[in-house]
């Protein structure tokens, strides 16, 4: 059943990468394995969907029927939502997309000088690598476009299922998030650990899987598209 007809969906999936120079960075373990499942359901219930991708995921099998757009850093992805936001009238944004919690600010060697040649750095030596925090896109998005529905995800390394709860809770809060899909971080080793999908009216749904939270989710939206 095409729940979304007529509907456009961001989906944003993958890790970023944050980049020391031009060969050299740092990303995390997202796959984007979530992101294919979610933009293969959104696709299937008929909406139009801009795929957002990092540089190392993985892209839907069907991204040839997609807008695919890749990003790098967390600014850039950041970059990209908010000049599409503003461009064009998106109905529901989902963040899956694993983004860096940190940046670089500035690089020395081992004596203590700044390192400001951004082709590559030295081998011979280990640079000393100062970060500073990332921004947090999640929280700007409602600003940039308040009347599109906002879905998060949270991750955290615990197996205490109540405190995953709570803590994707305060995050839908701090968002302004319709709704936050979370999960531990055993999940980026498996595509069968349990997900939990929290409404902002205080419901909460267990999915065993990342194909059946795609699928779920993507009734979800469909239910309460208007």
């Amino acid at each position: 059943m095409k729940n979304l007809n007529g509907k456009k969906i961001l989906i944003t999936s993958g890790g970023t990468l944050e980049k020391w120079d031009r060969v050299r960075g740092h990303t995390n373990l997202s796959k984007g394995t979530m992101g294919c499942f979610l933009a293969e359901e959104a696709l299937s219930a008929g909406a139009e969907v801009i795929y957002l991708h990092g540089f190392f995921a993985k892209l839907p099998e069907n991204a040839h029927l997609m807008t695919t757009i890749m990003f790098e850093g967390i600014e850039d992805l950041g970059n990209k939502i908010k000049s599409i936001v503003q461009q064009e009238t998106i109905d529901f944004i989902i963040m899956a997309a694993a983004g860096s919690d940190w940046i670089i600010d500035k690089v020395y060697d081992q004596s203590g000088n700044l390192m400001e040649e951004k082709g590559k750095m030295p081998s011979d030596e280990p640079p000393i690598i100062h970060f500073k925090k990332a921004p947090k896109i999640l929280g700007q998005i409602k600003e940039w476009t308040p009347k599109s529905t906002l879905i998060g995800f949270k991750l955290e390394a615990t197996d205490d299922f109540d405190y995953l709860i709570s803590r994707a809770k305060l995050r839908m809060e701090s968002s302004n998030a319709q709704y936050m899909v979370a999960n531990s971080s055993n999940s980026l080793y498996g595509a069968n650990e349990p997900h939990f999908i929290v409404a902002s009216s205080g419901e909460v749904i267990r999915v065993e899987g990342k194909e059946g939270t795609a699928q779920k989710l993507m009734e979800i939206l469909g239910e309460n598209k208007e």
